[in-house]
């Protein structure tokens, strides 16, 4: 890319911060210096199921994506709602075993003791030894509909 004369206005952008500062002439060079969000490890650990399968010779394996925390082989877990404590045999992303799970993994994890029964899609695990999630009883939530074809209000039903 060049420098374009029809703009001689435009001496450039500077950005001054911590990690190091930057500067550039272009969207291009602004697109290059992005920092990558940091990724949650050092809170708890929260990964909400996708799916659970029954893997032959395996066993049970709940599939998610790792929001925060870390997810190891050998932790003891919780799936909340439904307060089920397990041991987690090994962890794998993309059919490759992992030592650890980081936020933003899409994991496969087996479980020990746990029927594909027990497990659904939705319930969340999480570290039992460091803040385990639990159900609630009821929650405060913004909704924000995007489309709806007709008129919504306090006690409002779909069917």
């Amino acid at each position: 890319l060049e420098q374009s004369d029809k703009m001689p206005w435009f001496k450039g952008w500077k950005i001054e911060r911590k990690e190091g500062n930057a500067d550039g002439k272009c969207l291009i060079d602004a697109l290059d210096v992005i920092l990558p969000p940091a990724r949650p490890t050092d809170k708890p650990l929260r990964l909400p199921l996708q799916d659970v399968y029954q893997i032959g010779g395996i066993g049970t394996v709940p599939v998610g994506r790792v929001e925060t925390g870390l997810l190891k082989p050998g932790m003891v877990v919780t799936f909340a709602p439904a307060n089920i404590t397990t041991e987690v045999k090994s962890v794998e992303m993309h059919h490759e075993a992992l030592t650890e799970a980081v936020p933003g993994d899409n994991v496969g994890f087996n479980v020990k003791n746990v029927s594909v029964k027990e497990l659904r899609r939705g319930y969340v695990c999480g570290d039992s030894k460091n803040n385990p999630p639990k159900g609630a009883a009821d929650f405060i939530a913004q909704v924000i509909v995007l489309n709806h074809p007709g008129q919504i209000s306090n006690g409002y039903t779909p069917v």
